[in-house]
């Protein structure tokens, strides 16, 4: 079910223009994305050299914000397609007064558009959508087309770190990492009953685990 446009989305929106870069291209031509390239300049964005971590799919942005507030040395760059859910994690962060967090509004496709090659050190994907059906795999934030986007942004020795709900979408992830080369480790079957610390929870994932569903992380790298 598509969620209903908010009330006074626009100027929502326009309170966190500070916040938001909106990744938009001509006619939202996906086709423009091969030669398109108008890169955002992070030192200028932040005001600073620290590193930077990318949360791809970081929806109304719990796990971004507690992440940012509690690594003050670090950007963060969170990714959200829709106008209607980037407009809460804006929010949020901006009543919390985090400045180490910017939003990029669009789709993931459009990431090497605006993100400079070879600058962000973790990627986190945090209960993506699995998109069950075979013929949507492409989707899948984990697929191919996708990791050859994340490989261009990473610097040598970044990693990806997922967590999901989703045992058949956990297993195409691993496959699918794993045949693009990645080294997988740190592989959780059950996190919340697993001795790994400092975990950050998202609005999912309370939810989830609320009903009693385990939660699956991995960790992957490349080897150079």
């Amino acid at each position: 079910m598509r969620m209903r446009r908010k009330k006074h989305l626009e100027e929502r929106l326009a309170d966190c223009k500070d916040l938001i870069i909106f990744m938009d291209l001509e006619d939202r031509n996906y086709n423009q994305a091969d030669t398109f390239r108008n890169y955002i300049d992070c030192k200028e964005l932040f005001g600073n050299d620290n590193p930077i971590e990318m949360e791809v799919g970081c929806g109304k942005g719990q796990f971004i914000c507690e992440i940012a507030k509690q690594n003050p040395d670090v950007n963060f760059l969170a990714v959200e397609k829709s106008s209607n859910v980037i407009v809460d994690a804006a929010e949020k962060a901006k009543a919390m007064g985090i400045t180490n967090v910017k939003f990029l509004r669009g789709g993931a496709e459009y990431l090497p558009c605006f993100v400079p090659e070879k600058i962000i050190s973790r990627i986190y994907l945090n209960f993506s959508c699995p998109f069950p059906k075979k013929r949507y795999a492409s989707h899948r934030l984990t697929h191919k087309v996708f990791l050859e986007i994340y490989e261009k942004l990473m610097m040598d020795g970044a990693e990806i770190w997922q967590k999901t709900d989703n045992l058949h979408f956990f297993e195409f992830s691993i496959e699918s990492l794993s045949e693009y080369g990645f080294t997988i480790k740190n592989v959780s079957l059950d996190l919340h009953k697993s001795d790994f610390e400092g975990n950050i929870m998202t609005e999912y994932e309370k939810r989830f685990s609320e009903m009693g569903f385990p939660i699956y992380r991995l960790e992957a790298y490349l080897k150079k």
